[in-house]
C-alpha cells in the first residue's frame, strides 16, 4: 500500500514554502514594529494546562485534543492553541519579574482532530501574539490595530473586524443566568452539545454552527445590555482608539470565542471567501488566565490566525516579493567543472545564491536547467574561456553577454 500524509495534513512543497517565508516575514516586521519578541514553545505540553485553561467543556479539550500517555505514564497533549503554552512559559520563567507589558509572539504547528475542509486541516500553523501586564483598553486597540493593518499588508483587503464585550466575574454570572432562562423553553430541542452546555456555559450555545440552534437562539439576551459599568468603559476606551486610528468595526454581540478564559474584549476577522470557515485572525483578553495557572494577577490580551487561512483567502492578492533567481554556472569539460564547482562556492560564501549541473551535461541541457530554476543569469565557462581566465556571463531574460575576468565574478555579480 502507497504511504501517504495522514488526514487533515498536508506537504508544504518547495514551491508554496516561498508563500509561506513571506507570510511568516511580514508578521515578524509588524512584530518589531510593536515589540512583541518571539517566544518557541514546546508542540506538546502537560495535558492539564488545557483542560484547566481552555476549558473542559469546550470542543477543544472534549473532542479534538491529540492525548497520548507517556511511558512513564504522564499525559502530554499535542498543542491544540498557542495561548496557554505562552502563559505557562512566561510563568514559569518568571517573565513578569522584568516589569512592564510583556510582549510576545509564535508561529509554528496546531493540533486538532476535527473534520478536514476547507481552510481546516488537523495539523494546521499559527502566528499570533499575546500582551501581558496592561489592563486598559489602549493595549486592546493596539493590538487590534496590528492585526487591521497586518491583515492589510498580506493582502486580505476585505478584512472586516467584528468587537464585543464578553463581560467579567462580576457581570457575566448574570449573563449566564439569562442566557438559561432564555434557552429553558428549547433546551430539549437543542442538539446534544448545547444541551450540556446549558448547565455548564451557556455562552458556548451561542457558538454553535448547527442551524438548528443558531435559529433557537437568535433572539438570546444581548450581552452588551447587561455589562457593569467596568465593561462598558473599558469597551468604550477601545471604540474610542479604534475611531482615533481609522480602524472600521462592527459590534457583534454574538461573538463569544470558543475558549472559557476570555473576558471583556473579544473580536474577529472575518473575510467572505471561506464560506462557513470565514473567520481568518480572532482574540481577545483573558485578564484571569495567568492566575488560574498559578502566576500572578495579570492583565493579558493576545490574538492567533491559521496561516493556511490566510494565504488561502488573500490568494492572488497576496504580495509575493520580486523572486531572484540564482547565478547558474555551466561548464564543458571536466576541468571547467572543477572551476566552475570552486567558483560556486565563492559566490556562495559572498551570499549569492549559486547553482550548477551535475553530471557532465551538454551545455544545451545545462542552459534548459537555468531556465527551468528560473535562473537570472548563467556564466559560462569552457577550455577556451579557461585557457583566458575568462567567463561568458549570459542575461537569461534577454540573451545579452558579456565577458568577464574570472577573477572579477565575484565583484561583478555582486555589483548585479
Amino acid at each position: 500500500m502507497a504511504l501517504s500524509a495522514p488526514r487533515g495534513t498536508q506537504d508544504i512543497l518547495p514551491t508554496d514554502a516561498a508563500r509561506w517565508q513571506a507570510l511568516e516575514a511580514i508578521f515578524r516586521q509588524f512584530c518589531t514594529r510593536y515589540g512583541y519578541g518571539e517566544i518557541r514553545t514546546p508542540i506538546f505540553e502537560t495535558t492539564e494546562l488545557f483542560t484547566r485553561s481552555v476549558g473542559e467543556e469546550t470542543d477543544i479539550v472534549s473532542k479534538q485534543m491529540y492525548t497520548f500517555e507517556t511511558r512513564g505514564g504522564d499525559s502530554l497533549t499535542l498543542r491544540p492553541e498557542g495561548t496557554a503554552p505562552a502563559v505557562r512559559a512566561l510563568i514559569q520563567n518568571n517573565l513578569m519579574a522584568a516589569g512592564g507589558v510583556q510582549k510576545l509572539c509564535y508561529t509554528g504547528p496546531i493540533f486538532r482532530y476535527e473534520r478536514p475542509q476547507k481552510g481546516r486541516y488537523r495539523q494546521f500553523n499559527q502566528l499570533g501574539i499575546e500582551a501581558f501586564g496592561a489592563a486598559g483598553p489602549d493595549i486592546d486597540a493596539e493590538l487590534l490595530i496590528f492585526a487591521a493593518d497586518f491583515l492589510q499588508a498580506v493582502g486580505l483587503t476585505d478584512a472586516k473586524l467584528e468587537l464585543n464585550s464578553v463581560g467579567c466575574p462580576a457581570c457575566r454570572p448574570q449573563y449566564r443566568e439569562a442566557l438559561r432562562s432564555a434557552f429553558a423553553g428549547v433546551r430539549g430541542e437543542l442538539c446534544g452539545d448545547c444541551e450540556r452546555r446549558f448547565d455548564t456555559n451557556p455562552l458556548r450555545i451561542l457558538d454553535c454552527k448547527v442551524p438548528h440552534c443558531k435559529e433557537l437562539t437568535k433572539d438570546a439576551p444581548v450581552i452588551l445590555d447587561i455589562l457593569c459599568d467596568a465593561c462598558k468603559t473599558h469597551l468604550a476606551g477601545v471604540e474610542k482608539n479604534l475611531q482615533s486610528a481609522g480602524v472600521a468595526y462592527i459590534i457583534n454581540p454574538h461573538i463569544v470565542r470558543g475558549l472559557d478564559y476570555y473576558t471583556r474584549t473579544a473580536f474577529e476577522f472575518v473575510t467572505g471567501g471561506l464560506g462557513a470557515q470565514n473567520t481568518v485572525l480572532a482574540g481577545g483578553r483573558y485578564d484571569g488566565l495567568v492566575a488560574e495557572l498559578g502566576g500572578p494577577s495579570t492583565p493579558a490580551i493576545g490574538f492567533a490566525a491559521g496561516e493556511e487561512r490566510l494565504l488561502l483567502s488573500a490568494g492572488d492578492n497576496f504580495p509575493m516579493p520580486d523572486a531572484i533567481g540564482p547565478v547558474f554556472l555551466a561548464a564543458m569539460g571536466a576541468t571547467a567543472a572543477e572551476r566552475v564547482f570552486a567558483l560556486a562556492t565563492e559566490l556562495r560564501r559572498a551570499g549569492i545564491p549559486a547553482a550548477i549541473s551535475y553530471g557532465g551535461r551538454s551545455l544545451k541541457a545545462q542552459l534548459k536547467e537555468a531556465n527551468r530554476q528560473n535562473a537570472s543569469y548563467a556564466l559560462i565557462l569552457g577550455d577556451d574561456e579557461l585557457s583566458r581566465e575568462e567567463i561568458i556571463l549570459r542575461n537569461m531574460s534577454n540573451s545579452g553577454q558579456e565577458v568577464i575576468a574570472l577573477g572579477e565574478v565575484v565583484a561583478r555579480m555582486s555589483e548585479i
